[in-house]
């Protein structure tokens, strides 16, 4: 088993497992405030220390990795729900006008980034976490979509799937039997890319102030709150800043070693 995906699942791990924890325990209330004990640096009484209102920065991890992995991973539940079958019926209508009309919306979508996406629906509804999941699994969609068609039209081709033709099985029939099967393989990789742009993304809404809102822990907010008392207490943007790049690095070589491990060709070339 590749090196990175070890790396990538230990990393990756301790975050699920923090998140999974503070549904039942954290070491001090996150929305419990001591002033007087604000800006320590880490202590026992303390691992990470405290924030400017004197609340406890592990408590504070703890909850905002639930917030960033319950975003990002219903956000690449929408990308991926929506995308595939679109992608699929757009690699079985290829030069068609359904292709065309699924191609052109992914390209109008391209067109704008995740923060203006959110920007637009918080205009109309506001800002909260729902709204940083529509906006982020908006832009995931084209994404899949893109991905499946380009994945399904290499096996169109295929004698199986001419085999499946002959056979009198439809179009959609094809794609859920044959087509899905053998690119899933480049859905699971690309997933785990996705959650960790989710979880960037997350916290860049919630930096500006579009994501979780109060007193919801944050990564994003936490670092937008530090912003002003690094010289201070530099621990308090260290340390949520730390946790978005290890836990998107985990990520990050999780979906390496998973596409070395699952696609044969790469395997092949590296070995």
């Amino acid at each position: 088993m590749p090196r990175s995906l070890w790396i990538g699942v230990a990393l990756s791990a301790v975050f699920v497992l923090a998140a999974a924890l503070s549904f039942v325990w954290t070491p001090y209330p996150v929305d419990g405030m001591n002033i007087p004990a604000r800006l320590q640096p880490p202590s026992w009484a303390h691992p990470l220390g405290t924030d400017h209102f004197g609340r406890d920065i592990l408590s504070m991890i703890m909850v905002g990795a639930r917030t960033s992995i319950a975003v990002a991973l219903l956000a690449v539940g929408i990308g991926m729900a929506l995308g595939v079958p679109l992608g699929l019926a757009a690699a079985a209508r290829k030069g068609g006008l359904l292709d065309e009309l699924i191609m052109r919306a992914n390209d109008l979508i391209f067109a704008f980034p995740a923060i203006v996406i959110a920007i637009l629906i918080t205009a109309v509804f506001g800002a909260s976490a729902v709204n940083a999941i529509v906006a982020i699994g908006i832009f995931n969609i084209p994404v899949f979509a893109r991905l499946t068609r380009g994945g399904a039209l290499s096996l169109w081709q295929r004698e199986f799937i001419l085999a499946a033709r002959v056979a009198g099985k439809s179009a959609t029939r094809i794609s859920a039997e044959h087509i899905l099967p053998n690119v899933a393989n480049l859905l699971i990789v690309q997933g785990t890319i996705q959650f960790s742009l989710g979880i960037l993304a997350e916290a860049g809404l919630s930096y500006v102030g579009l994501g979780a809102q109060p007193p919801t822990p944050s990564w994003g907010r936490m670092l937008a709150e530090a912003q002003t008392m690094v010289s201070l207490a530099p621990h308090v943007a260290l340390i949520p800043g730390l946790a978005i790049v290890l836990t998107v690095l985990g990520l990050n070589l999780m979906g390496d070693g998973l596409r070395d491990l699952l696609d044969p060709k790469v395997r092949k070339a590296r070995t």
